[in-house]
């Protein structure tokens, strides 16, 4: 059974909070995407990544994926700027190491800097009342 069929666990924050999402797209290559997907296991993703992500204020990151495509959602508080967080991460204890890790999966050269690699999306429509 897969995780979308038993539910996904929601953070609520006491807070007003906003949402950024993004794509990304992998190269085309099955082995190279089950050793992604692996290496983003929480037994297998680097401590100093998920340390550096919480230290410049994101609540939550999640990444789908659909064949080699990915959409990152990230949750942030409401007073967050994006450039200035992402400027910072990419100066945090082996965030650089690991985008150049990285690299070998995605669309993308070596050297690269998130920011750089991840493209941000425009929210074109919502359901809430």
């Amino acid at each position: 059974m897969n995780q979308a069929s038993e539910g996904y666990p929601i953070k609520e924050y006491p807070q007003k909070v906003k949402r950024y999402c993004q794509i990304l797209e992998l190269r085309d290559n099955p082995t190279l995407i089950a050793e992604y997907r692996k290496r983003h296991s929480r037994e297998h993703v680097w401590r100093e990544i998920l340390d550096g992500i919480k230290e410049v204020g994101i609540l939550e990151m999640e990444i789908y994926i659909h064949g080699t495509k990915l959409v990152m959602i990230v949750e942030t508080p409401i007073d967050f700027c994006w450039d200035t967080a992402m400027a910072r991460l990419s100066t945090l204890p082996r965030q650089a190491e690991w985008e150049d890790y990285m690299s070998e999966f995605q669309q993308a050269a070596p050297g690269m800097a998130s920011s750089e690699k991840w493209q941000l999306m425009e929210r074109m429509f919502f359901l809430y009342d």
